[in-house]
């Protein structure tokens, strides 16, 4: 009896890499989000500024992130369905 490898290739295994990373970018997104809340209140607290700068930063590089990892997934995904 032939029995399945146990391990996957390495383009799969990349590509459920991949996904999991972009499965955890939204919980990545939210602990990242709740730092402004633990800052001190007072007069270099969050109400100058710096964690509306803060939030808005994290959310462009969430995005970035997440087509950035979307795009390479295509790209694996391309060429996987490639006839050889």
């Amino acid at each position: 009896m032939a029995q399945d490898p146990v391990f996957l290739d390495k383009p799969r295994y990349r590509q459920r890499r991949l996904r999991d990373a972009l499965r955890l970018l939204p919980l990545l997104g939210v602990v990242l989000w709740a730092i402004p809340i633990l800052w001190l209140r007072g007069a270099d607290g969050p109400g100058n500024g710096r964690a509306l700068i803060y939030i808005f930063a994290i959310w462009v590089v969430l995005i970035g992130a997440s087509a950035a990892l979307t795009r390479y997934l295509r790209l694996e995904d391309a060429a996987d369905q490639e006839p050889p």
